[in-house]
């Protein structure tokens, strides 16, 4: 499904579900740290149930299945959960194929409401009272993020000038190790309790990197055919000429925890 929003891409239209075999294989990149810093907050754990909104293909709640949390998620892409669903086989998630806008689930259904990679996304004005509604007494959206650092990392800055050469109003480049801003009208309802922002290697061969990078919604979820291909075969030789065939990529992750008033 083609999103457009203003404030992203300078409104170029993009579509996750077009990636979603790229991203299925290459996106599920986050390391065991990652998961860690949500653990070590008590979160997505026994005994608590939680929704993940624009779950994309599953990766968190497959990765956190093995904490005992019960887990719901959904994404606005059908092409997305159906590789979720694959991906997720054997596992008790429950996936829904819906936009954040519109949930409909019942008053205080959940402990914890997680976005990861996603939150930007959302309509917060409409999001936000449904989430408050949902979660129970004392519950916590947790948002979550992880980037490479282009203007650290010189494989992962060569990487990103290539995107803007094809997409050059793609607004996902020039990211710096920052806080996970969150929109005013949150503040009315919500309380920040916790926020964090952390530097992580992450492991890649020429192979991943250049997936990941493809499956980015500068590259495979907005371009045409023609455009990815072009830029597939000049980001390869990139690669070639720049990188060893296995390295680490500089990243941050950050973290955001507020809890119901």
């Amino acid at each position: 499904m083609k999103k457009t929003n203003k404030d992203i891409d300078g409104g170029k239209p993009f579509d996750w579900g077009r990636t979603s075999l790229d991203y299925a294989k290459f996106r599920d990149i986050y390391p065991k740290e990652f998961y860690q810093k949500i653990i070590d907050r008590k979160l997505c754990v026994s005994g608590q149930s939680v929704l993940d909104i624009g779950t994309g293909t599953g990766v968190l709640p497959r990765n956190m299945y093995q904490y005992g949390a019960k887990w719901t998620a959904l994404d606005i892409s059908e092409n997305q959960i159906k590789q979720a669903k694959i991906l997720s086989k054997g596992l008790n998630i429950d996936y829904h194929t819906l936009a954040t806008e519109d949930l409909s689930f019942p008053d205080n259904s959940f402990d914890v409401i997680t976005a990861c990679q996603c939150f930007w996304y959302f309509d917060h004005k409409t999001v936000m009272p449904k989430l408050y509604r949902m979660l129970k007494r004392g519950g916590v959206i947790l948002i979550l993020y992880m980037a490479w650092l282009p203007f650290e990392d010189k494989i992962a800055g060569a990487s990103e000038n290539l995107v803007l050469k094809y997409n050059p109003n793609w607004s996902g480049a020039g990211e710096t190790k920052r806080p996970i801003d969150v929109p005013d009208c949150y503040k009315e309802n919500f309380e920040l309790v916790y926020h964090e922002e952390f530097t992580l290697r992450v492991p890649f061969t020429r192979e991943s990197w250049n997936g990941r990078m493809k499956a980015c919604r500068g590259i495979g979820a907005s371009l045409s055919e023609e455009e990815i291909e072009k830029w597939e075969q000049e980001h390869r030789a990139l690669l070639e000429r720049i990188a060893p065939n296995e390295f680490d990529i500089l990243h941050y992750g950050a973290l955001v925890e507020l809890k119901k008033q």
